[in-house]
């Protein structure tokens, strides 16, 4: 029996066992980027070879410039699993993020470990209106990161948990 929500997005048992987390997604701007760049960098690539092979080596040869093709068909399906596969959620002591096809990989950075949140934006991710969250703690290990979120979460992420960092690294 659910008694609510808390503050964080979980929901809490009344039985006191620990709760589920609610997992957050990325945007599909992020897909979107990845796919154009898919295209774009196998298109040059398969237009290069084409002209090049077709120049030296003869038309017949000009047909290997399908393969980078082929290639930008696997990319697009394997750049939506990965997509996907990225998910993040706040509990309340702790940030988890999940991510990977093959080799699922998640992380749990505990709040008072975090010296350092920010948010990074290249041009590309800024022409499509994304941003990343990136978070270093002590252990180079356990750094982490969220890549392709809107602007205003990322900032909102980061404004909440250097505050939950702040409130938990007090008592150390």
């Amino acid at each position: 029996m659910e008694t609510g929500s808390t503050e964080t997005g979980s929901t809490e048992t009344a039985e006191g066992t620990t709760p589920e987390p609610v997992w957050a997604g990325l945007p599909p701007g992020l897909l979107r980027m990845r796919r154009l760049l898919l295209v774009v960098w196998l298109g040059l690539l398969t237009a290069a070879v084409g002209v090049l092979l077709g120049v030296f080596a003869g038309p017949g040869w000009a047909l290997f410039a399908l393969l980078p093709l082929a290639l930008a068909a696997w990319g697009w399906r394997m750049l939506g699993r990965n997509w996907r596969s990225w998910r993040y959620a706040e509990r309340a002591d702790d940030l988890l993020i999940s991510r990977g096809v093959l080799w699922r990989e998640e992380t749990v950075v505990p709040y008072g470990r975090m010296q350092l949140v920010e948010v990074t934006s290249g041009p590309v991710e800024r022409h499509f209106g994304l941003a990343g969250v990136q978070l270093h703690t002590a252990a180079a290990a356990t750094d982490a990161r969220i890549p392709g979120l809107d602007p205003a979460e990322a900032e909102r992420l980061r404004d909440r948990l250097t505050e939950l960092g702040e409130a938990r690294s007090a008592g150390l």
